[in-house]
């Protein structure tokens, strides 16, 4: 689903819902706001899920963004795109290297390659019809308002549900050993900012932190937080077909562009428990 609207709650900035799937309402929209610029995050964002419905992830995140970047082109071709993509791009990387932009693109997931189709979509767009289109690459973003079906929001419930006593301690995860690189919601969504007024177009730049952190130390951070002691217990139904051990990325070509974080992962852990 494409949303479009001004700051603050829905209710207030008279959010327009498009199917990012229909080409014609698609343009239809763009034609309607011409807007100078567009930060693309309408997407199909469960790698577990898009292991059972793939060409949902290709639908949503290939094809819309091929109905996107059309109409912009017949629209509104002077304005500037950022297309929201993915780490999960680049697949397993090695223990102690950190990914940057230039590293070899392995997607594992119906999800990442759907992502990394995009952005060759984006490329095109660029290179032959001359659109201004910006690639991010976030990392692990963490933060409130995040959907209970991930893996962060999901434990922060059950350790909620926990700390009122109305559950028992018991921490139902799925594999705590992968290794990943998360950052705080806000500083994304200012990359995303950054990204639109000054990011090359034609290129891509990664949103990290370039600090790993394991799902474990997580779930101890999380639990320490919500000042409960809990026996884990491992949740087959919360394992995915394919899971890749370590994902770090280098964020040095944002922080060229003068982005820098300004919130810690447990600030946004703080965030995700209170609700």
């Amino acid at each position: 689903m494409l949303e479009v609207g001004g700051p603050g709650p829905a209710s207030a900035r008279g959010l327009t819902q498009v199917d990012i799937t229909d080409a014609a309402a698609v343009k239809k929209l763009m034609t309607e706001l011409r807007p100078d610029g567009v930060i693309h995050l309408a997407g199909f964002s469960s790698v577990a899920r898009s292991h059972q419905q793939p060409e949902g992830a290709f639908s949503v995140n290939t094809m819309g963004t091929v109905h996107l970047l059309t109409a912009v082109r017949d629209v509104v071709p002077g304005a500037r795109v950022v297309l929201v993509g993915s780490g999960e791009v680049y697949g397993p990387v090695s223990s102690g290297v950190k990914a940057d932009e230039s590293h070899p693109l392995r997607p594992t997931s119906p999800y990442a390659a759907s992502k990394v189709a995009a952005e060759i979509v984006a490329g095109l767009f660029h290179r032959t019809y001359g659109l201004e289109v910006v690639l991010a690459r976030p990392f692990n973003h963490l933060g409130s308002g995040q959907d209970a079906r991930f893996v962060v929001p999901s434990l922060a419930a059950q350790l909620r549900a926990i700390a009122r006593g109305e559950a028992e301690p018991i921490l139902r995860v799925g594999n705590l050993e992968p290794i990943r690189d998360f950052s705080h919601v806000r500083d994304v969504t200012r990359a995303y900012r950054v990204l639109l007024e000054h990011g090359v177009a034609g290129r891509a730049y990664n949103i990290c932190s370039g600090e790993g952190r394991s799902i474990r130390r997580l779930v101890q951070e999380m639990s320490e937080l919500a000042g409960v002691e809990v026996t884990l217990e491992l949740d087959p139904a919360r394992l995915r077909p394919s899971d890749l051990p370590c994902l770090v990325g280098d964020p040095t070509a944002l922080e060229a562009l003068g982005w820098k974080r300004e919130r810690t992962v447990i600030e946004a852990l703080q965030d995700v428990l209170s609700g």
